[in-house]
């Protein structure tokens, strides 16, 4: 038996409303409902934790993120009126997707901090899969698709960086709120200086990671946990980008060698 999304309008669990994501195999007007995707293991067995990879930020919404991180992420004072703004752009800045403010009576702002979602981008197409699903089909061949880590290294970590630097300036901090498998990407590619202590003046972007587990109360099914929150500088982590340990010299003579042999 297939699985028919359009049946209950295509709406999202997570965020109650109509799934945002589309594809071209679908002429980019039907929704797409695919949020999140297995990658295989060779040789392991697929664990939850380890495999369950998120590719739409909203499916962050099943948990109550933005309560997590005012319990786990905020450093001042308790806020007596927190209020949530979405989608804050300024000139010269970008925009963020949230920021959490400390709001007075006067409608003046206080404290506050700035909260961005980052899922992954896939390489390949899961579009074959959805479709058998959706069809009730077998698959006559495994889809071919990837996790896109270097775009997240790449674009969101550059992001992160300017938007510290002006977080620094500020007095307060920015919280990217991604999977842990995508925050342990970044550190593998780029060892940065990272503390607990997120509430350390140094401090001004915040990972707060997600894992996913097996839902006791859904068999099935699965919910994110937090896995990890960890601070660090806008400046630690673009020394780790920039000033990598530079590879061997006869390394990349070599590499000149073979380049000028393919042209010979």
């Amino acid at each position: 038996m297939g699985v028919a999304p359009a049946d209950s309008g295509y709406i999202c669990p997570f965020i109650k409303t109509e799934c945002p994501k589309r594809s071209t195999n679908l002429g980019g007007n039907e929704p797409y409902p695919t949020c999140s995707l297995w990658r295989g293991s060779k040789g392991k067995p697929r664990e939850t934790e380890r495999d369950l990879i998120c590719v739409c930020p909203k499916r962050f919404y099943q948990v109550d993120w933005l309560q997590e991180v005012i319990d786990h992420c905020w450093p001042f004072d308790p806020p007596k009126n927190p209020m949530i703004a979405s989608e804050v752009q300024m000139s010269g800045f970008g925009n963020v997707d949230f920021v959490i403010a400390d709001q007075d009576d006067d409608g003046a702002i206080g404290n506050f901090l700035s909260v961005e979602l980052q899922a992954v981008d896939i390489t390949g197409s899961a579009y074959p899969a959805y479709d058998a699903l959706r069809g009730g089909l077998e698959l006559p061949k495994r889809p071919t698709y990837g996790f896109n880590w270097d775009n997240v290294y790449k674009r969101y970590i550059t992001q992160l960086v300017r938007k510290g630097y002006f977080h620094h300036h500020w007095g307060t901090k920015i919280i990217a709120v991604i999977q842990d498998q995508v925050y342990q990407s970044v550190i593998d590619k780029a060892d940065f200086m990272r503390t607990p202590n997120v509430r350390d003046k140094t401090v001004n972007i915040v990972f707060m990671t997600y894992v996913f587990e097996d839902d006791p109360t859904r068999p099935g099914e699965f919910r994110p946990k937090i896995s990890r929150v960890e601070g660090t500088s806008h400046a630690s982590l673009q020394n780790a980008i920039m000033y990598k340990e530079a590879p061997a010299i006869d390394d990349f003579k070599a590499k000149i060698s073979g380049a000028l042999s393919r042209h010979t």
